[in-house]
This record gives structure tokens, sequence and C-alpha cells, in this order.
């Protein structure tokens, strides 16, 4: 039995496992939005969850016990002087995880887990719909146009 037994082993050793999530939360700092696996993702939800933790409290100790996982200076700046100050007035929920489609090899369930409200424009592109719904697309091509073209508008497009 694995009563109260936490996290997953993912096919690796401990101190890969360890690495893999180290390297993948600098990652999602750095760039602050990553593509992985979704049991990689969620598994390192926690980690970035926690080193943002530490960035809000800021103090000497939450250094030292960020730096202990985050192996790059310039993103332990980052995270203590841009990305930790943001999320000031948040208690917790630093992450969105979001599923997209399976990959093409072996189709492993994909995800993208990002940083939420740092000002991603693009969409992420969720999984599509296999049903058909010819009923509700006939719909809308034939529904007629109510818009139809003003007086003023018609004698501009003849003359231009």
């Amino acid at each position: 039995m694995r009563h109260l037994v936490s996290g997953r082993k993912l096919n690796r050793t401990a101190s890969h496992r360890r690495a893999m999530l180290s390297n993948m939360a600098v990652s999602i700092l750095e760039h602050e939005r990553v593509t992985t696996t979704l049991a990689k993702a969620k598994e390192v939800r926690g980690v970035v969850e926690r080193l943002i933790t530490y960035g809000k409290k800021g103090d000497l100790h939450a250094i030292r016990l960020a730096a202990r996982r985050v192996n790059n200076e310039t993103v332990l700046k980052k995270l203590f002087s841009d990305i930790a100050p943001s999320y000031k007035d948040r208690e917790g929920g630093y992450t969105r995880i979001v599923k997209i489609d399976d990959r093409k090899g072996d189709n492993a369930p994909m995800a993208i887990i990002e940083l939420v409200g740092r000002g991603h424009q693009d969409a992420v592109r969720k999984r599509k719909k296999k049903s058909g719904n010819a009923k509700a697309k006939s719909a809308q091509t034939s529904a007629p146009q109510t818009a139809a073209p003003s007086e003023e508008q018609a004698p501009e497009a003849n003359n231009g």
C-alpha cells in the first residue's frame, strides 16, 4: 500500500528527478511558459509555487533556500526583483496548467504550464472536439444577414 506517499517517481532516480524538476522550474521562471507532459507539469507546479513564495518573503534565508533549487543567478535575481513582487497581493495559485493535444510520437498527454498574469497575449490551443456539429455549422451559414448597407455607403461605393 502507498498510504501518504506523495509525489510521482516519473520513472527516474531521486537525484535525476530532483535535477529535472529544478531545471524545469528555472525554465518556467525564465521563459514564463513551458510545454511538457502533464505529469511533469503537475509535479513542477509545487516547486515553482514554493520558489515564488520564497521570493515574496525576500529575506536572506528565503534567497538561500531558493538558491538551492535555482542554479541560474540571473533567474534568481529575476525571481526576487520581478516575478515575486508582481504576485504580492495573490495568496497562491501562481501557475496555470493548460492541457493540449497529445504528443505525436508516443501519445503522451501534454500540457503548458505558465505563470498566471504575466502578460501572455497569444491564445493557447486547447483540444479540438471530435464530434461533428453539422447542424450548428449549417445553422450559422444559413442565417440571413441582418446588416444591410445604408444609403450613404452605396453611392460612395459606386463613385469610388
